[in-house]
């Protein structure tokens, strides 16, 4: 087989068999396909697009050029989430120790960020002493003693992704539906669990801007999971404005215990609430979404939910009296409130640009050297449909740096937009696949 006859092949508008496909993902990974090859598949795939058959095919491909975790030493179902990233998304930090709480087993890979603020394991950094570098042993092990587990990604998962994410990247050839959900289904099938739930964000702080292209990939990426077997289930949720009122690492993890005391935001809990029923579900916990409902506030209400994220935090050597006291948690030196020039009904935000505030602020990483400032970011007051007074505060921003305040704060002000009229307010949940 030669990757030059696959090549052609793909440009020609053919079908690649799972027998090429095989081929061309073990020799890139092993270094016998060059860049250059590699690159010109993936310029044809861009312009021909995948096959179902295609695309299942170099998804196993690249779940199976690494390591493949083993969950079998768990009791019961295994459920996993992945969320497709957004602003202020902290429901990882909230959404496991709810959903571990109901009994379903939570045994979580993650990454850092790359972005905006940082990933789920740069948050519960947050806590003092908390650590994801931490063996497959003792990973399995606190999954069966507490029922969850996030650890860092410290196995060789997915490397061929990996490799070809870099390359797509310089190549102008990430915007492929069939290479996205590749992508991101690799590594979540590679994690072992046995049920997957996705978080697909739509709008100006999501990667797929428009909910039809949201919809298609959650479409793609259920297929993949069901055709390896897993039960998979996508959430498509709304990403024009903010998730809750924190953006920023500290901030929202503290925001994320607000709502394990059933004091969150109304569109963050409604959205942990939905992921966490279809995670019962996946997880065979819970009948129907009523029950599924039920069993989430009930571990709201009763503490339960907050005693998981405490004993999760104290198993991976973090500070567990932060969950109960979070002036523990990492704390910006300077706040002060961004007050509105103008006056009338907060009719649009520019999601992304809030996101890059944060990031402006030193709250995310603009390269994978970079350093994350986990105690600053920004509480937003006001959201789509309020009204806000000339001289009111829209938020407050917490920083380390007047420079960085400065800027942050002018491109702030920028992404607010204002009408005389009340806005109809999106719907945060626009379907299930």
């Amino acid at each position: 087989m030669r990757m030059y006859d696959l090549i052609m092949k793909k440009r020609n508008g053919e079908i690649l068999s799972k027998e090429e496909i095989d081929f061309m993902i073990s020799e890139y990974t092993a270094g016998r396909i060059p860049d250059y090859q590699m690159a010109a598949m993936m310029m044809a795939v861009y312009f021909q697009k995948m096959t179902q058959e295609e695309t299942a095919a170099l998804t196993m491909a690249m779940a199976k050029s690494g390591d493949m975790l083993d969950l079998s030493a768990i009791e019961g179902i295994k459920v996993d989430k992945h969320s497709t990233g957004g602003v202020g998304d902290k429901t990882s930090i909230a959404l496991t120790p709810m959903v571990a709480a109901c009994g379903i087993r939570i045994a979580k890979m993650s990454g850092r960020g790359l972005g905006h603020t940082g990933g789920t394991i740069d948050k519960l950094e947050s806590f003092p002493g908390f650590s994801t570098e931490i063996s497959s042993g003792h990973f399995l092990d606190q999954v069966n003693r507490i029922g969850i587990s996030i650890m860092g990604q410290t196995l060789d998962i997915a490397p061929a992704d990996k490799k070809l994410y870099a390359l797509r990247d310089v190549t102008a050839t990430v915007d492929n539906m069939s290479l996205i959900a590749a992508s991101i289904m690799s590594k979540k099938l590679a994690s072992g669990a046995d049920a997957i739930v996705l978080d697909v964000k739509t709008g100006s702080g999501a990667f797929m801007k428009k909910e039809e292209d949201a919809f298609a990939l959650a479409k793609e990426m259920v297929m993949l999971g069901r055709h390896a077997g897993r039960k998979t289930t996508a959430v498509i949720s709304d990403m024009d404005e903010p998730l809750g009122f924190a953006i920023g690492n500290a901030l929202e993890v503290k925001e994320a215990i607000e709502t394990l005391k059933g004091n969150g935001p109304q569109d963050f809990t409604q959205l942990c609430m939905e992921l966490g029923a279809q995670m019962l579900l996946a997880g065979k916990a819970a009948e129907d979404t009523k029950q599924a409902y039920d069993m989430l506030r009930g571990v709201i209400e009763s503490g339960a939910a907050l005693r998981k994220l405490a004993q999760f935090v104290e198993a991976q050597g973090g500070d567990a009296s932060a969950v109960y006291d979070t002036s523990l948690l990492p704390s910006a030196r300077i706040t002060e409130e961004i007050l509105s020039k103008q006056e009338g009904y907060v009719e649009k935000i520019v999601c992304d640009e809030i996101g890059i505030c944060s990031l402006l602020l030193g709250g995310g990483r603009e390269t994978k050297e970079s350093t994350i400032d986990l105690s600053v970011g920004l509480i937003l007051h006001k959201k789509v449909g309020d009204y806000v007074k000339a001289g009111e505060s829209l938020a407050t921003i917490h920083a380390n740096d007047k420079e960085k305040l400065l800027l942050s704060k002018e491109r702030f002000l920028c992404a607010y937009r204002f009408s005389e009229t009340r806005p109809e307010k999106a719907a945060l949940i626009k379907g299930i696949v």
